[in-house]
């Protein structure tokens, strides 16, 4: 193994630990404010970070000519609705105790876009695909079986992000550019409803107390550090080592979830979830397996 793998993994290990584990610690500190204020603060931080780094790194250029680009900028606006409903959804999940769920969604969410891919974009596929995907619908048509066990926020988890990563991956932007895009476009949405929150005394973020304000700014932070070492370790290693290297997210969250803060695991989420695994293991098995070849 070489020196840029091992960094690689490396780096792309911590970004997966920190979605896994350091952002779930960071919004369960956070979960006595609303989920809708705490997205609020993860959409105007995350914008108000990318301003400054794309303005220290001269990239407005780069800025405008995606914008330039109507087809482009529709997508874009498009995917910032995709990318705020997945971390609203996920921070929903943290706050009222449905982190098992939400790794659910992101245990499925590759998987998921690997189906997406051979459907709207007729992707090629093979039999070891065509196994993890069946397993996959199994797995959640078995839940559907079973009405008090479905976990409704980890399937929209999935369906928002495997969505997102696919339009994201066919529309070819810089991830920094392209985040930097959908979080402006959705800026302006998120002041106008803490507007309201303030008009009616519900916002926690306030000059008035410094240090919850302070607090609610590093949720732009915890957006945006595991984003760049994920990407830096994807770069460097290749989505081979770092695709396999993503599931500690989920598996940090499901153990949290589970062990730490104590959610309730019925025999048939255990099921659904062992499902899952399974298919998990041909996906890697075969991805790992073409990088090899």
């Amino acid at each position: 193994m070489n020196k840029n793998t091992l960094n690689g993994i490396l780096s792309g290990g911590a970004g997966s630990l920190w979605w896994g584990i350091i952002g779930v610690l960071y919004f369960k500190s956070v979960s006595f404010v609303d989920p809708i204020e705490l997205i609020i603060h993860r959409t105007v931080w995350t914008s108000f970070l990318l301003l400054f780094t794309i303005s220290i790194y001269s990239k407005w250029n780069d800025v405008l000519l995606v914008l330039k680009n109507t087809k482009k900028t529709l997508i874009l606006f498009i995917c910032g609705i995709l990318i705020v409903t997945n971390w609203f959804t996920w921070i929903y999940a943290v706050v009222t105790n449905r982190l098992v769920d939400a790794s659910f969604g992101y245990y499925i969410f590759p998987i998921l876009s690997v189906f997406f891919g051979i459907i709207f974009f007729k992707e090629s596929h093979n039999k070891q695909k065509l196994l993890a995907i069946s397993l996959v619908i199994i797995s959640v048509v078995y839940l559907f079986f079973n009405f008090e066990s479905i976990p409704w926020v980890g399937l929209i988890v999935a369906v928002t992000w495997s969505t997102y990563n696919l339009i994201r991956k066919k529309l070819k932007v810089p991830a920094d550019i392209g985040l930097f895009i959908e979080s402006a476009f959705m800026t302006p949405f998120a002041i106008i409803v803490f507007y309201f929150l303030t008009k009616d005394g519900n916002n926690f973020f306030s000059p008035n107390d410094l240090k919850i304000s302070f607090w609610l700014f590093l949720a732009g932070a915890m957006t945006l550090i595991p984003l760049y070492l994920y990407l830096k370790g994807v770069e460097l290693a290749g989505l081979g080592p770092t695709g396999m290297i993503f599931f500690l997210a989920p598996t940090g969250q499901f153990l949290l979830g589970v062990f730490y803060y104590g959610e309730y695991l019925d025999i048939n989420k255990l099921i659904s979830f062992v499902i899952i695994w399974i298919a998990v293991t041909i996906y890697l098995h075969d991805l790992y397996g073409e990088k090899v070849r």
